[in-house]
């Protein structure tokens, strides 16, 4: 199939696709006229791949994960651990924006919001200059 019907069927962008194959995430086979021809096993990857990406695993881990996906013999023990490290960094980047949310409703609480120039919340931003 072309690059525009596993465009559809897996609802990932043509640019996507090209740049998986650009840096040897897929390897769809070519025509003679050189198009790409991608069969149902690059289609199912490229699903997967589009699932992982959803989940905001890195590049490098999707492509631990592919490789994982494709070797019969894994332990899902490796699988764990990747998904685990991203779950901690997932968990990381909650307890920043929960502060960061905790610290500008504060601010905002304390501004006026009225005509006064005085505002803490530019305060507060100039200060981390």
């Amino acid at each position: 199939m072309n690059i525009g019907t596993a465009a559809k069927r897996t609802g990932l962008p043509t640019k996507t696709i090209r740049y998986y194959e650009d840096i040897g995430l897929i390897r769809p086979a070519r025509d003679t006229n050189g198009y790409r021809d991608f069969s149902e096993s690059d289609v199912h990857k490229l699903a997967f791949l589009g699932r992982a990406r959803s989940f905001d695993f890195s590049i490098e881990d999707c492509r631990s994960l592919l490789a994982l996906y494709e070797d019969d013999t894994r332990a899902s023990g490796d699988v764990k651990r990747i998904a685990q490290v991203h779950l901690d960094r997932i968990d990381a980047k909650l307890a920043q924006l929960e502060e960061m949310r905790r610290t500008l409703a504060s601010l905002v609480d304390c501004c006026a919001g009225d005509n006064r120039p005085d505002c803490p919340i530019l305060r507060d931003l100039a200060a981390g200059e």
